[in-house]
């Protein structure tokens, strides 16, 4: 059995429902445990077990935020140590643009190494449908991929 490591951080609560869609859509997939982490909560040691992990943040004045930094600092020189390697995918909710966070995750990432695993998505605005849905999407495709053997 393959297994997904979904981390977030949420202050409006956001990226806690973008979180649990993604755990659901994941969920769907009965050959992939799915586990759901608070970025303060999350260390090595998960990341190490986890066949891919995917990480759901909120873009700051532009840049990624604080918390999740935090946890790819905590994770970076522990991970390079001992040899992680998992595909990634990144989930971003932006009040304007996203892209921001999206480069600064991405250059953290790719000094782990970790491949990505798709496109990021940035959902862009207030909770809706849409991002539900798109959250669901991507945490099923997820699974899908390390389910199937892609990533």
């Amino acid at each position: 059995m393959k297994s997904l490591l979904i981390v977030y951080h949420s202050q409006s609560g956001t990226c806690a429902n973008l979180a649990r869609a993604a755990w659901r859509g994941a969920k769907l997939e009965s050959e992939v445990e799915t586990t759901v982490q608070r970025a303060w909560d999350a260390d090595t040691r998960q990341l190490s077990q986890a066949d891919g992990v995917l990480l759901v943040m909120a873009e700051n004045s532009g840049a990624l935020s604080g918390t999740m930094k935090d946890f790819l600092d905590r994770t970076f020189y522990p991970a390079i140590a001992r040899g992680v390697v998992v595909p990634y995918a990144l989930l971003i909710s932006a009040g304007n643009d996203g892209r921001g966070a999206q480069r600064q995750a991405q250059r953290i990432l790719s000094g782990y190494p970790f491949p990505a695993a798709s496109e990021p998505l940035i959902v862009r605005g207030a909770w809706s449908e849409e991002h539900q849905r798109a959250s669901e999407e991507l945490g099923q495709a997820f699974a899908a991929g390390l389910s199937m053997g892609i990533f």
